[in-house]
């Protein structure tokens, strides 16, 4: 009698079906898999485009061996925010910016931005080592390139310590949520797009079914995941979640799961939120005692596994197609920018 595959084996091949032919599921997360010798694909770069971002290489000593590209507007003053941005696995800082436009938004609305990109000697698809603990541990592996990123970004730009944000999609989302859960003094806010909760996973096995389905933790234990690494927290930056219906890449659970992570951990009643319906969209804000939102949480019905963005001229619009980014009708990057507070244009 024939073996029925498992329900992880029929989950590897539902994802597989969604990247190219020559991609393979395991290519996300070597060298951690066993695999044989091959040459590492060269990343596509569009002929004829000149990308705004600057690569800088002395940041600090690096750990995770990740690099640093930055955009700083011409003339801009001391004092304005800075954006960490964190891409996907099969992207680049550059083809993610070319349809997020985070540069060009920042052109427009006066702040700095900066990206960290992994490099194709630690993972050949370009991943976030997000569910490797020598590498989402405080002041090691990765994070702690992404914090020296940060740092050297800041100072460059001499940006507002007090305004400093990041967002990420997919493995840079859940890279997001490591930053956030180990550095939280460091943003005044993130934002997670298809991504999962800090601590879903230990390793890559493990990593496979956190993908399929968040581990099933309750709230208090998925906050008591970022207690165990941020005993004290002051302040408290705000957390906007995005998610897609249709994710069959990283289930909804997962968003869902970051929002409990996120809402206990800040003692906000599961009951206590305000809802907003838009078109093809459900956000459920939970705030503070003020009013402030303090976490968020955007379901875009019947999306799949991506960075919701939208065609269109000017700054948080889409110059071009790029794997993982998708057209929704709306710009995330614009309405992330002003949950931020960074709408208004400045004057040069």
């Amino acid at each position: 009698m024939k073996e029925r595959p498992s329900m992880r084996d029929r989950f590897k091949r539902s994802v597989e079906r969604l990247l190219p032919a020559q991609t393979r599921l395991s290519d996300l997360f070597w060298p951690f898999q066993p695999t044989t010798e091959r040459k590492t694909p060269a990343v596509r770069r569009r002929a004829g485009t000149a990308s705004p971002l600057v690569e800088t290489s002395d940041f600090g000593s690096n750990p995770g061996g990740l690099r640093m590209f930055m955009h700083v507007p011409a003339g801009l003053p001391a004092g304005r925010a800075l954006v960490l941005v964190l891409h996907g696995c099969r992207q680049d800082a550059e083809s993610y910016d070319r349809a997020a436009g985070w540069a060009s938004l920042a052109d427009e609305r006066g702040f700095a931005v900066v990206y960290a990109q992994q490099r194709e000697a630690n993972n050949p698809r370009l991943c976030f080592t997000w569910f490797r603990p020598s590498e989402v541990t405080r002041d090691r592996g990765e994070l702690m390139s992404i914090r020296q990123i940060v740092s050297h970004a800041a100072g460059l730009a001499a940006s507002d310590p007090q305004r400093v944000f990041i967002t990420g999609l997919s493995a840079g989302g859940a890279m997001t949520a490591a930053m956030l859960a180990n550095y939280p003094d460091v943003f005044a806010g993130g934002a997670i797009i298809a991504g999962l909760p800090f601590g879903a996973a230990r390793d890559a096995t493990r990593a496979f079914d956190a993908m399929a389905q968040a581990p099933d933790h309750t709230p208090r234990a998925w906050a008591d995941l970022v207690r165990l690494v941020s005993p004290r927290m002051p302040h408290k930056p705000a957390i906007s979640v995005w998610h897609g219906t249709a994710d069959e890449t990283v289930a909804l659970s997962n968003g869902r799961a970051l929002v409990d992570q996120w809402r206990d951990l800040y003692r906000l009643p599961k009951d206590a939120f305000v809802e907003k319906r838009l078109k093809g969209r459900r956000t459920r804000i939970w705030p503070d005692k003020d009013g402030k939102p303090l976490v968020t949480f955007h379901e875009i019905d019947g999306m799949g596994h991506g960075t919701p963005v939208t065609a269109g001229e000017g700054g948080g619009h889409a110059v071009s197609r790029e794997p993982f980014m998708l057209e929704a009708g709306f710009s995330s990057t614009l309405e992330i920018a002003k949950e931020w507070g960074l709408t208004r244009k400045w004057k040069r």
